[in-house]
């Protein structure tokens, strides 16, 4: 590339404005349903557009197809995880352990103190886990069902569960890009971590007291009656016991053994669907509609649960809403998304866009809250572009690490900052990784959940203000504060 004319700036962000331009005219025609096929076509012309334009830069196709090709290899284990979680949903939903943290859920959570609560259980659990994705996909399913049952808006809900899921995972020395980020800055897991705590902490707790405040204000237009219709509808078409709360356990227990995650949901898998069969022989005949022995019901209940819909029709409408799941089936559509983004990442990668872009922005750079600032920007634009928050970590750290080293900022500066960036707002992105599957998996829009994810919001905000102001910024013995 470097015998090569550069592209300038304007001609390297072409095929994001073209792919802004299309999102948005999906988001205004399609609604919630872009995630069916127009962002993938979107994101498939845009990464069209950037293929020609490089081919004028002497970029051959060779050189893109390897670059979309790497890209693709990138994202398999979130795909493969996305299409387990799907399964999982499935097995979880028929066995009875969905409905029982709901039911169980609702006896013990005040409406007014329900998002709070929410935050903190999902904080605490992906913490222990370091799994955002594991937690939102057990834990934040259940809280969101109990959230729907008490009237409360599902966009506010999922950005409770997500806030909080995304705090665990980003201070849990078990989380993988918590481990990832030291590693790319040059500094030690916990120095990391503790110095985490500066800009996370504040994020936290205003987030903590914006739910707080929001769930005593809240007008909950759901009357006792129809929480106990909701319970006795739970009551009425599963065998309910705390049991049932086994397999939650022992999925958490098994990721805090550092078992890795595909084989972790796939043993959570596969323990919903054998208490399905013990606890649920009712349900498993219904949903199998056909006239065999147990064993073949059973099998062919499992098989459909795990590929496939299940909907659990009841006389209660709002159970009947929550109680269905499309199986690794309903995955699909994400998949096809996390497919067209690497593509286009790829695409922009090879030609040399991304790293046009950023030189651009590092030139300008001046202070210490620039540079802060500017990092965040670049970590949030490669999960726009590059659509996966991991390489919002790896290229941002690599690019920015000798800019730090020379202004005297210690590692654990870069390492804080590129959490704060990359790893909070991946989620907030429709066609990332991290918010198709979240998206997903809650059964919420990204634009529905966005507003409401108070955490991920504030924590980027709170990191460039404390850069802007100095506040405790580690710098080496020889250099001094802007």
């Amino acid at each position: 590339m470097s015998s090569l004319k550069k592209p300038s700036i304007l001609i390297s962000l072409v095929p994001v404005i073209f792919l802004i331009i299309f999102l948005t005219a999906n988001v205004l025609i399609y609604g919630d349903a872009t995630l069916e096929g127009s962002n993938q076509i979107a994101l498939l012309l845009a990464a069209s557009l950037a293929s020609l334009i490089a081919y004028r830069y002497k970029i051959n196709w060779t050189r893109i197809s390897d670059s979309i090709i790497n890209n693709i290899g990138k994202a398999m284990p979130a795909m493969l995880i996305l299409l387990l979680i799907g399964s999982l949903a499935g097995t979880w939903l028929i066995s009875g352990v969905v409905p029982a943290m709901i039911f169980y859920g609702l006896k013990i959570i005040h409406p007014k103190v329900f998002l709070v609560t929410a935050l903190i259980a999902s904080g605490l659990i992906s913490m222990a886990t370091g799994s955002s994705w594991s937690t939102i996909a057990t834990i934040g399913v259940a809280l969101l069902g109990i959230g729907k049952a008490l009237g409360i808006h599902e966009g506010l809900v999922a950005g409770a569960i997500i806030s909080g899921a995304y705090f665990g995972d980003k201070m849990s020395p078990l989380s993988d890009t918590t481990n990832l980020a030291p590693a790319i800055a040059g500094t030690d897991l916990f120095t990391h971590i503790r110095y985490m705590v500066i800009t996370t902490g504040p994020s936290i707790t205003l987030a903590g007291i914006i739910f707080l405040i929001t769930g005593f204000l809240h007008k909950y237009n759901n009357e006792v009656s129809d929480i106990e219709g909701v319970m006795q509808a739970i009551e009425g078409k599963f065998y309910l016991s705390p049991v049932l709360l086994l397999v939650p356990i022992v999925l958490i227990f098994i990721i805090i053994k550092k078992v890795p995650p595909l084989p972790s949901l796939m043993m959570g898998t596969l323990l919903g669907g054998f208490f399905a069969v013990f606890f649920q022989p009712a349900l498993v005949k219904e949903i199998a509609m056909h006239d065999a022995p147990y064993l073949v019901q059973s099998y062919k209940t499992f098989m459909q649960a795990m590929f496939g819909e299940i909907k659990i029709i009841t006389d209660n409408a709002i159970v009947s809403e929550l109680f269905n799941t499309g199986g690794m089936k309903g995955m699909l559509n994400t998949v096809w998304l996390i497919l067209s983004a690497m593509i286009f990442g790829g695409s922009m990668e090879a030609a040399g866009f991304l790293s046009r872009i950023t030189e651009a922005i590092i030139s300008r750079v001046k202070s210490t809250g620039s540079l802060i600032m500017s990092t965040i920007f670049t970590s949030v634009f490669f999960n726009i572009t590059a659509s996966d928050q991991y390489i919002s970590i790896v290229v941002p750290g690599r690019m920015y690490s000798d800019v730090y080293r020379k202004r005297g900022l210690k590692p654990e500066v870069l390492s804080r900052t590129l959490e704060d960036g990359g790893t909070l707002t991946s989620v907030l992105i429709p066609w990332n990784t991290c918010g198709a599957t979240q998206s997903k998996v809650l059964g919420v829009s990204t634009w529905t959940y966005l507003p409401y994810c108070f955490f991920n919001l504030i924590n980027p905000l709170v990191a460039i203000l404390i850069g802007y102001l100095n506040y405790k910024i580690r710098r080496t013995e020889e250099t001094k504060e802007d």
